[in-house]
């Protein structure tokens, strides 16, 4: 393999493999859903209202993540799918949370091995994949990352057409026109924002997902047996909802409500 470089001087890469060693730094499910809620809050988003869902699609149990915020264009959705680019600065005295680049990264693969992105901004809409099962098909030696950019008339540029083909071959949408759908339950919603679709949901050892996604249609929930590890043993009393219930665990005694058939509907502030 010859190695990437810049007038001469190799550059560094990255091994597909630290998706998922990366993803390690989440050892609860729940804290990797919280990064991706602090993401929304960030004030380059300035998202109103964060939707989180789950759903089947073609098979696949999915996680859905939907704000109502500014939205991505190619290049933002660019630097938050590689690792270490950040521009986020503090606006009108609210600061940040994530200032390292590596937060969607970390969180999303903690959850499934695939995440596909859609975002809209005024005029063009970006899609793009985070996927551990399109680079070990590809055999990918270093990370890369497939973005689209669609036109307000949903054409895309010839320059895309290599990325709009590995992400309609290596996603469950497979044609134009299913990206198209997903882009357009974000303008359901709102003129702007972004969602995040994550399958290839992590398993436990029964090969069950480690979410509860069956229980109760208004949560998402870990299953009892995983809480016990949150257990001490000399003590009898049972795990805190706040554990085990997502629509609990995010609810920080603001409200949080069913909306147009999304699962959780979290108000930021």
């Amino acid at each position: 393999m010859s190695m990437p470089n810049m007038v001469g001087v190799p550059l560094s890469m990255l091994d597909p493999k630290f998706l998922h060693t990366n993803s390690t730094s989440h050892t609860w499910p729940f804290s990797a859903i919280a990064e991706l809620i602090d993401n929304a809050y960030d004030p380059d988003v300035m998202a109103k209202q964060l939707w989180i869902d789950w759903t089947r699609i073609k098979g696949f149990d999915c996680l859905t993540f939907q704000d109502n915020g500014k939205g991505m264009t190619k290049k933002g959705m660019h630097k938050m799918l590689s690792f270490g680019f950040s521009d986020k600065q503090a606006v009108g005295g609210h600061a940040p949370v994530g200032m390292y680049g590596n937060g969607f990264k970390s969180s999303s693969m903690r959850l499934g091995k695939d995440a596909i992105i859609f975002s809209k901004i005024s005029d063009t809409m970006s899609v793009g994949l985070l996927s551990q099962s399109y680079l070990e098909s590809i055999q990918a030696e270093h990370v890369v990352v497939p973005i689209v950019t669609l036109g307000h008339d949903g054409q895309s540029s010839v320059e895309d057409a290599a990325s709009l083909q590995d992400i309609l071959k290596h996603s469950p949408f497979n044609t134009e026109e299913e990206l198209l759908t997903e882009l357009t339950a974000i303008t359901s919603i709102s003129s702007t924002g972004t969602r995040i679709i994550i399958w290839n949901l992590r398993r436990v050892a029964n090969g069950e997902t480690e979410f509860d996604l069956s229980t109760n249609r208004y949560d998402i929930r870990i299953p009892e047996d995983a809480c016990e590890t949150h257990k001490n043993q000399n003590i009898t009393q049972s795990v805190p909802e706040i554990i085990y219930s997502l629509r609990v665990s995010i609810s920080d005694g603001e409200p949080i409500g069913s909306q147009a058939g999304f699962g959780a509907c979290k108000y930021l502030p």
